[in-house]
């Protein structure tokens, strides 16, 4: 009987796994990532301030922006977590788990290689911005099944951007604060102009927002 019962529950959340990897994620909202947007605007405009020569100090400058990276992952998360409850319902624990499973490695990817170039090849720091945006557009791209389609062209703007910074990287600028802000700020406010034009043709089709 418990082996039966144990069965029959491990069937159901299976099932609603299922369901949940089926059913299109609406818990990122226009609002925070308009939100980040802004964010990456004013760490560019400090930064110079906390990080005056960050070439000489590539650790600063990663700590910096790492920061700002965890801040605007919070603001994301706190109305990621809100709309996903109110959105999904019941599937909310496995939708959440599921966006998380597909942000999550190249988040990792970017701590780890972070730390390892920050220690063991500082003079190679001018590689960090490309190398974070292109990490942050294969995030995007492994969530994008799940999302609007038009989120392709948020992952392709991050991942041609990442890829100009790092042709760019020797030009004596790879560190200025805009090498950070500007395709962030572009990028996240894009994502967040896709989001809204998705929730506006959802309420026009009888859908909720």
């Amino acid at each position: 009987m418990v082996n039966e019962l144990r069965q029959a529950l491990d069937d159901i959340a299976a099932i609603r796994g299922q369901v949940a990897r089926a059913e299109q994620f609406r818990g990122y909202g226009p609002l925070a990532l308009g939100g980040t947007a802004a964010l990456a605007v004013l760490a560019g405009a400090v930064q110079k301030a906390w990080v005056p020569k960050p070439m000489v100090a590539p650790g600063a400058y990663a700590y910096f922006w790492s920061v700002v990276a965890a801040a605007a992952a919070a603001l994301i998360a706190i109305e990621g977590v809100a709309r996903t409850r109110r959105l999904h319902q019941g599937l909310a624990p496995e939708m959440i788990r599921g966006a998380l499973e597909k942000f999550l490695p190249a988040a990792a990817a970017g701590l780890l290689l972070t730390m390892a170039l920050v220690r063991a090849r500082p003079a190679d720091a001018a590689l960090l911005p490309g190398l974070w945006q292109i990490l942050f557009a294969l995030g995007v791209f492994a969530s994008c099944r799940f999302l609007p389609r038009a989120t392709l062209a948020v992952a392709g703007w991050y991942l041609a951007a990442g890829l100009a910074s790092i042709l760019a990287s020797g030009d004596g600028a790879a560190l200025a604060p805009w090498r950070m802000a500007a395709p962030f700020a572009a990028g996240q406010s894009l994502a967040a102009l896709v989001l809204w034009r998705f929730s506006r043709q959802e309420a026009n089709d009888g859908g909720t927002i």
